[in-house]
């Protein structure tokens, strides 16, 4: 291995002219699936590499997950103060100093990434600051953000880039342009995620994107290239870190000999929203949709006693049950609603009758305790199949 660099002229006509260096493992990414990945192979003593063209660790501990985590807390605190009555709790004022709530977030993202490097050095993967693309089989061109390029060979590659935000601004042919402008007090952009994937130039690899330019692979995270694999959000998985975490697994064991897919995975989501927004399995459109047939059963969230104590009894919680009793799918929308689904998904992976929760001894008051209340009594209706021309949204 070599840490020279070799200038960058004309990174598209690389290859043969420049001299290689080689890898066992080259990482292209390093937010999940491709750090855990780079850490395992590196510490079984194989030479690994990794470029990362921005934040070491991806997204998710440097802007994404853990940050907006974050700051939600304060802002929570700052709701709670400012029901601080409500809770017999007296304040004269309650201001939000915006730069304290970024500093504490910011606190947290510099001590991630502290941790980040010192997880690097102690397994032994290298880690090189720059934009990588491919310009022949298992070879990587990397424009170093210090200046130069660096050519990688692997004996194996492991694309891991991620997606980002996506904006669409349409123009019509015959439309005359015009701004307008807007004030608003909230601003929501969900115009979807694109992969990182247009200065790849993967087909200098001989690896096939889709239409939409997601890296094609199949149940084993293989792309269409020997020897080249493609995890988390690039590869099409659906766009939750513990899902590129799962993707790092699948790759992890079948290199050892193993067999694993992501076939049939059974992914929890949530959204952090005030309250909580969780759930795992089907819904009721999704059953119907399948033809499955379900009964239901659901409490409003004031029936869990925990949400009494923390006065904060909005919502429901609610699951599907099938023919056999299994858990087809639940959700929860109400306080500490994520911390429910553990118990659920576990029981769904057993799989194990719905009952099993009926019987279990929960602490109290938690809100875990809810499912026993959920479940104490049959599911209220009978099984049902609607055909898929029956269903509407």
């Amino acid at each position: 291995m070599t840490d020279s660099a070799i200038p960058a002229t004309d990174i598209h006509n690389l290859g043969s002219s420049m001299r290689k260096e080689h890898y066992h493992n080259v990482v292209i990414g390093s937010g999940e699936a491709g750090k855990f990945l780079a850490w395992t192979l590196a510490r079984q003593n194989q030479s690994t590499i990794v470029v990362e063209r921005s934040a070491l660790g991806g997204a998710c501990p440097n802007v994404a997950c853990l940050p907006s985590k974050n700051v939600i807390h304060s802002a929570k605190v700052a709701s709670l103060l400012r029901r601080g009555e409500e809770f017999g709790i007296s304040t004269d004022s309650i201001s939000v100093d915006m730069r304290g709530v970024v500093r504490r977030k910011q606190g947290m993202i510099d001590g991630l990434a502290d941790l980040h490097i010192e997880r690097f050095n102690t397994s032994g993967a290298e880690v090189v600051v720059g934009e990588g693309r491919f310009v022949e089989d298992r070879t990587i061109a990397v424009e170093l953000r210090s200046g130069g390029t660096r050519l990688l060979r692997g004996e194996r590659v492991f694309i891991a880039t991620g997606t980002r935000a996506q904006v669409r601004i349409a123009f019509r042919i015959g439309d005359e342009p015009k701004t307008e402008m807007i004030t608003a007090t909230d601003l929501l952009v969900a115009a979807g995620r694109t992969p990182n994937t247009d200065r790849l130039d993967a087909s200098k690899g001989g690896i096939e994107l889709d239409a939409a330019g997601f890296i094609r692979v199949n149940d084993r995270l293989e792309t269409t290239a020997r020897e080249v694999w493609a995890l988390g959000e690039v590869a099409g998985s659906p766009k939750f870190t513990h899902v590129s975490y799962d993707d790092f697994r699948v790759v992890r064991d079948n290199l050892a000999g193993g067999n694993r897919t992501t076939t049939n995975r059974l992914i929890p989501s949530v959204m952090f929203t005030d309250p909580e927004l969780a759930r795992v399995g089907l819904n009721e459109t999704e059953a119907k949709r399948q033809g499955i047939a379900f009964r239901v059963a659901k409490i409003p969230m004031a029936a869990v006693l925990r949400s009494r104590t923390l006065s904060e009894t909005r919502g429901f919680v609610k699951a599907l049950v099938g023919d056999d009793d299994r858990l087809l799918g639940f959700t929860a929308f109400g306080v500490e609603a994520s911390e429910m689904l553990a118990a659920v998904q576990t029981a769904m992976l057993a799989p194990v009758p719905y009952t099993l929760l009926t019987d279990a001894i929960f602490a109290h008051p938690t809100t875990a305790e809810g499912l026993g209340v959920l479940l104490s009594e049959r599911p209220k209706y009978e099984p049902i199949v609607v055909r898929d021309d029956q269903v509407t949204v």
